[in-house]
């Protein structure tokens, strides 16, 4: 699983680092981006559904912040 760490990142980095990097893991795999801005718990689902990609899970993180889960799907 590939873990794109965007904590103390502002809204769009951490669409931007998932963007580039999904294409790291295969078709299937789990992508996991750590960030605390809070628009990323509405920007980063919104991204998987325009790009037709997975999104799995959103957790809280013990320290801050939120791990959103995406399964790549292309």
């Amino acid at each position: 699983m590939l873990v794109i760490d965007a904590l103390g990142r502002k809204c769009p980095i951490p669409i931007i680092m998932l963007a580039e990097r999904i294409r790291e893991v295969p078709v299937g795999e789990i992508v996991a981006v750590l960030a605390d801005d809070v628009a990323a718990r509405t920007d980063v689902p919104a991204w998987c559904r325009m790009k037709s990609q997975d999104f799995v899970w959103e957790e809280t993180l013990p320290r801050g912040g939120w791990g959103f889960h995406i399964r790549r799907c292309y």
